[in-house]
């Protein structure tokens, strides 16, 4: 057996699934032994067989992306349960395993995953979707790049055909219920418990899950406009008019100014006195917050973040 061989063979078998109750699984899909396979290609020692030294690596392996994937979800835990969460993570770790040297890009394709399997999220899939969306968010706008942002000298001379970018770290949410405030609970409370852990020294320096509220009772539906952006290495959202969002999100398509500002007004209750007064006061925020760069997109001299 070459090097590949055994590295893709190892590989294979180190993300097999495990059992319910967390040991490697003593079958093949095919119902051939586990433990011959094993015998095949790792070798016992005096104190373990080849079935329980290969466990060891498929045990850890599983640990380690079910924990990690806890940690970029806190909030999606809450949401659905501890006893949930832990079906759904199986189940989506299974479908999509970690393909990157980083664990940071493992939850990538959660929010996505659990829009096509929303029996995995209980009886809030909606709300499930709409809290691993926001938390996704949250590390693409922690990591994401930053470009030199427009100054209000350049704003202030754009016309109707001038296409602008949107900084990378940037994200545009439309959610059908308000998450934010339930998600920034959960993660400043975690954050409380960790804190508590280390000093006292008491827990590991994770922290404590069985720390945070309870599943939640069920939320009201209220469709929200949210913008993730960094700001000084923090990150934030806030609340955006259903207008405001609309006009952001037609220019992140390409789209010039002119053409997204007649999408973003299409069929608003904003009457057209209005109009002007809300989008000078829209591109003074972004301006102040630096939301708003050329769409050549000019690299940014000191960055926060490398694009």
């Amino acid at each position: 057996m070459s090097l590949l061989e055994f590295q893709r063979r190892m590989a294979a078998d180190v993300l097999r699934p495990l059992t319910n109750d967390e040991s490697m699984r003593e079958e093949f899909d095919d119902g051939s032994s586990m433990s011959d396979h094993a015998a095949a290609y790792v070798k016992p020692n005096r104190h373990l067989s080849a079935f329980e030294r290969l466990e060891i690596y498929n045990r850890q392996y599983w640990f380690r992306v079910s924990a990690a994937l806890k940690e970029d979800f806190p909030a999606l835990e809450t949401v659905v349960g501890a006893e949930q969460f832990e079906l759904l993570a199986r189940e989506y770790l299974a479908t999509h395993p970690s393909r990157s040297f980083t664990l940071r890009n493992l939850g990538s394709r959660l929010p996505g995953w659990l829009a096509a399997h929303p029996e995995f999220a209980g009886n809030c899939a909606e709300l499930a979707i709409d809290v691993a969306r926001l938390e996704w968010s949250y590390a693409e706008a922690f990591d994401l790049g930053e470009f030199a942002p427009l100054s209000v000298e350049e704003i202030s001379q754009l016309d109707d055909d001038a296409h602008i970018g949107l900084q990378p770290h940037l994200q545009l949410l439309a959610l059908h219920y308000p998450v934010d405030d339930l998600v920034l609970g959960v993660h400043r409370r975690r954050l409380r418990v960790e804190a508590a852990s280390q000093a006292s020294n008491r827990q590991a320096s994770s922290g404590s899950h069985s720390s945070l509220p309870a599943p939640l009772p069920e939320m009201d539906g209220c469709d929200i406009w949210l913008a993730v952006h960094r700001h000084n290495l923090v990150v934030y959202y806030k609340r955006l008019a259903r207008e405001e969002y609309a006009l952001l999100t037609v220019l992140s398509d390409g789209s010039s100014l002119g053409e997204a500002l007649e999408a973003a007004f299409l069929h608003s209750s904003i009457n057209p006195a209005e109009q002007a007064s809300s989008v000078s006061e829209w591109f003074g925020n972004w301006a102040e917050l630096g939301w708003l760069c050329s769409a050549q997109r000019t690299p940014i001299a000191n960055p926060e973040r490398i694009p």
